[in-house]
């Protein structure tokens, strides 16, 4: 089946960003087959967007009631029974949310797509404990902070640029998730590479942390299966413009894979190389490529089915500026150069 990949906007249902309401009750029947686990161990199975650590406190603080009744995290099932689990809220919503300006695409109750530019954290950690999208998510929609991550179901490094989908209820978090582990949510990106590679290729290389620099991610024995395919969009002077496709969602895995391939990203200033303009480029260029603040990368395009429909839908999200203006200069240069390598 072949989709065009247009624009597809959704209804806006907007909510108040003023308080969010108390969490949802989980209500569920546990299944014959998984008597003889632990309560913690059997809920875990059930409700996958939960971390069993957290379902633990949930179960110790009395969140959980068992026909009734409260149980102990270890307590054994027998399968059939009926469970109520409230989960408790990891945040407040408004000690933290921020008045950040989102680029919205499209939204409705089920799901927003936005455009991140590049230089916004997805989430606070230590060295960006606020300013961050999941403050800026908490302002405009303050009941997502009962979704696990505030419905944040996959990431963009904070120099990144482009297409994210978060969800906004739990049947859309269970979908989006899903829909994510079987690879059947599309993900496009745009990354400008030193070199000319061929015109496309696999790479299928697992990713796992640096033996030594920990902050780092490389391409290592023993690591978690990582694969990228890309293709050429556009071949300039010791430059290429990519379009590559993710099937799986690694931390850094187009950066680690395309430096592992001996083709790192312009800007990059991790996995990166020293900045090569090409012969004779312009003063203009030389300095453009010098300078480029960032990893040249660009998550241009998003596809995935409906939540609740399940309509496929699919966004393209324009080159931010910069990119754009140096894939400018290096057009005309390649257009003044013919023949010269």
């Amino acid at each position: 089946m072949t989709f065009d990949l247009q624009t597809q906007p959704l209804l806006t249902v907007p909510r108040s960003p003023a308080s969010a309401a108390s969490p949802t009750p989980r209500r569920l029947r546990l299944d014959e087959g998984q008597a003889g686990l632990r309560l913690d161990q059997a809920l875990a199975e059930r409700l996958p967007e939960f971390s069993r650590s957290r379902i633990q406190q949930w179960i110790e603080q009395g969140n959980a009631r068992v026909d009734g009744r409260q149980w102990r995290s270890r307590d054994r099932v027998r399968g059939g029974e009926e469970v109520e689990l409230t989960p408790v809220l990891e945040i407040e919503p408004s000690s933290i949310a921020q008045p950040i300006a989102l680029d919205i695409l499209a939204e409705d109750e089920h799901l927003l797509v936005l455009n991140k530019p590049a230089g916004l954290v997805v989430h606070p950690a230590a060295g960006n404990p606020d300013g961050t999208l999941l403050n800026a998510l908490l302002h405009h929609d303050a009941t997502l902070a009962q979704l696990p991550r505030c419905g944040i179901v996959h990431r963009l490094d904070k120099e990144t640029s482009g297409l994210l989908v978060v969800a906004r209820s739990l049947q859309a978090h269970h979908s989006l998730v899903r829909q994510l582990q079987a690879r059947t949510m599309g993900r496009e990106y745009l990354a400008l590479v030193v070199g000319e590679p061929g015109t496309g290729a696999r790479i299928d290389a697992a990713i796992g942390r640096h033996p030594v620099q920990r902050k780092r991610m490389a391409v290592v024995s023993g690591g978690r299966q990582a694969v990228s395919d890309y293709r050429l969009v556009e071949r300039f002077r010791g430059h290429t413009l990519l379009a590559v496709k993710l099937s799986t969602g690694r931390t850094h895995q187009i950066r680690v894979h395309m430096r592992h391939a001996g083709y790192p990203l312009v800007g990059d200033p991790v996995y990166g190389a020293r900045p090569r303009p090409p012969k004779g480029a312009a003063s203009v260029l030389v300095r453009a490529l010098r300078s480029f603040p960032r990893q040249a990368l660009h998550a241009r395009r998003l596809t995935l089915q409906h939540p609740l429909t399940g309509e496929l839908l699919a966004w393209e999200a324009p080159l931010p500026e910069d990119l754009d203006g140096l894939l400018r200069l290096l057009r005309e240069d390649f257009a003044d150069n013919r023949g010269v390598r």
